[in-house]
C-alpha cells in the first residue's frame, strides 16, 4: 500500500489523473444503460463509426513539469470533437508556405495554377497515416481521369512523425503507393497553419479563381467528391462529360461494428506509444491516455522497468521489461535473448497495423503472437511472415507502417509483439472495422 504524503508532488497529480481516467473508462464499459453514463462513454470513444473511420487528429501542444528535455510543440489547437466539411466555403485559398522538397514536379504555387485556369485537389497526408493509406487508391483514379481535363492534385506531405521528415523517405513511400500527382514536403506545417487544418487525411478543393469550394476530413464520400471535382471542372470550362463517374462512396464498415454498444466492444482507437502524445491527453483530463503504468509519467526520455497486470483492456498499451519513452516512440531499452520484454494490447477490429522504423545499423525481427500463438494465416497482415517454428514475426527494415491483423470477421484479440533488439521502436497502433478487412492492403 503506497501513501500519497510519501510520494512527490508531481508523482500524486500523475496518480491522480491516472485514478480519474480510469474512473472514466469504469463508467464507459459499463453495460449499465442509466443515460448518466452517456457522456463517459462519448468521452471514451473515437467519432462513431457509422460513416467512416474518424481521421487522424493532430496533438495540441503540451509541456510537462520538470522534464529533464523539452517536449517540442505541435503546431495545433485541439481540435473540435467531429469535422464538419463545409468550414472553408468560398474563401480565397492561402497559398502555400515555407515549402520544402517537391515529387513528381518542378515547384508550384497556387496562384500559379489559377492563373492556367486550374482547378487545384489539395490533400493534407502523411505516409504512414492508415487513414491516407486508404484514400490514395481514389485520388491515383481521380488523377488519371482528371489530370488531362484541368484537375490538379496535389499532394501535402505533412510529417506526423520526426522520420516522416526525410525526403528519400517520402520519395520512397511515393514510389510504393504509385503517386504520380505532385507531392510538396510541408515539414514545418507552414502550408496547413495557412489552412487552418487539424486533421490527416483533408482535402480542400479549389476553383479555378482560387475560392476554397470543398473540404473533406477522414475517409470516404468519395463518390460525393468526385462529383464535386466534376462540377467544378465544368463551371472552369472542361469537357468531362465522357468520362465515367464511380459511384461508390467507399468500403463499407463491418455490421458488428455499427452494432456494437459499448466502448469495450467497439473498435480500438489509435494508440500512441510517445510521451508527448500520452502526457497531453493525460493532462486533458476528458479522455484517458493510451498507456496506463503510472511510472510512464514520471519524466519523458526516461528507460523503465515495467510490469505486465495481466489484464489487458481494450483501447490500451502495456509493457513488460525495460523500455525507453521519447517524445514519439516507446523503444525496447536493452538486448534480450528470450523475448521476455512485450508490448501487448488487447484489440477488437477487422485490421490491426503498427508504425515502427528500424535500427541505427540493421533490421531486426518482431515476433507477433495472437491469442499466445502465432497467427493463422487467414488472420495475418500482408507484412506478417512465419518460421520454420511456425511463429509468425514482422522484420523491420524501414520506417513505415505495418500490416499485421487482416480478418474477415469484426472479432477481438490479445497482440503481444516482442523483440531481442534493442533498436526495437514502435510509434502508434492503428485498427479498422471495414467489411472483409483492411481495404489498404493492396494500396
Amino acid at each position: 500500500m503506497f501513501h500519497l504524503s510519501r510520494m512527490p508532488r508531481q508523482h500524486i497529480t500523475i496518480v491522480g489523473l491516472l485514478l480519474a481516467a480510469l474512473a472514466l473508462i469504469a463508467v464507459g464499459c459499463s453495460s449499465s444503460d442509466d443515460d448518466a453514463a452517456a457522456p463517459a462513454e462519448a468521452a471514451v470513444t473515437s467519432p462513431p463509426l457509422a460513416v467512416q473511420a474518424p481521421p487522424t487528429v493532430a496533438p495540441a501542444p503540451t509541456s510537462p513539469p520538470a522534464t529533464a528535455t523539452s517536449i517540442p510543440d505541435t503546431p495545433t489547437p485541439v481540435p473540435e470533437p467531429e469535422p464538419t466539411v463545409d468550414t472553408a466555403m468560398y474563401e480565397d485559398a492561402p497559398e502555400l508556405r515555407q515549402t520544402g522538397g517537391w515529387v513528381n514536379s518542378e515547384p508550384l504555387t497556387l496562384a500559379g495554377m489559377q492563373e492556367e485556369g486550374k482547378v487545384v485537389l489539395v490533400d493534407f497526408w502523411t505516409y504512414t497515416c492508415i487513414n491516407c493509406i486508404r484514400t490514395l487508391p481514389y485520388l491515383r483514379v481521380w488523377h488519371e481521369k482528371y489530370a488531362d481535363h484541368g484537375l490538379v492534385i496535389l499532394g501535402v506531405h505533412t510529417p506526423e512523425f520526426k522520420f516522416e521528415e526525410e525526403y528519400d523517405n517520402v520519395v520512397e513511400a511515393v514510389d510504393k503507393f504509385a503517386l504520380e500527382y505532385p507531392i510538396v514536403q510541408d515539414n514545418d506545417f507552414g502550408t496547413w497553419r495557412a489552412f487552418n487544418n487539424r486533421y490527416w487525411p483533408a482535402k480542400y478543393l479549389i476553383d479555378q479563381n482560387g475560392k476554397i469550394r470543398y473540404s473533406h476530413f477522414g475517409e470516404g464520400k468519395y463518390d460525393e467528391t468526385e462529383l464535386i471535382i466534376r462540377e467544378i471542372l465544368t463551371e472552369a470550362g472542361y469537357d468531362v462529360s465522357e468520362i465515367t463517374t464511380d459511384t461508390n462512396p467507399g468500403p463499407p464498415v463491418a455490421s458488428a461494428a455499427l452494432e456494437s454498444e459499448s466502448v469495450s466492444d467497439g473498435q480500438t482507437r489509435e494508440l500512441y506509444a510517445g510521451y508527448e502524445r500520452n502526457y497531453g491527453t493525460l493532462m486533458s483530463g476528458g479522455v484517458p491516455p493510451y498507456v496506463l503504468h503510472e511510472e510512464y509519467y514520471m519524466a519523458p526520455d526516461m528507460e523503465v522497468m515495467y510490469t505486465d497486470p495481466g489484464e489487458h483492456r481494450n483501447h490500451f498499451l502495456y509493457l513488460q521489461g525495460l523500455w525507453l519513452n521519447t517524445s514519439e516512440s516507446l523503444v525496447h531499452a536493452r538486448e534480450t535473448t528470450d523475448l521476455e520484454d512485450y508490448l501487448a494490447l488487447k484489440f477488437v477490429g477487422t485490421s490491426v497495423n503498427a508504425v515502427m522504423s528500424p535500427g541505427v545499423s540493421s533490421p531486426y525481427d518482431v515476433v507477433v503472437y495472437l491469442d499466445d500463438g502465432p497467427i493463422p494465416e487467414e488472420r495475418a497482415g500482408k507484412d506478417i511472415m512465419y518460421g520454420p517454428d511456425g511463429s509468425s514475426y514482422i522484420e523491420v527494415d524501414e520506417s513505415r507502417m505495418y500490416f499485421l491483423i487482416d480478418q474477415q470477421e469484426f472479432a477481438s484479440g490479445e497482440l503481444r509483439l516482442a523483440s531481442n533488439s534493442p533498436d526495437f521502436t514502435l510509434f502508434a497502433f492503428t485498427f479498422g472495422s471495414y467489411e472483409g478487412g483492411e481495404p489498404a492492403r493492396d494500396s
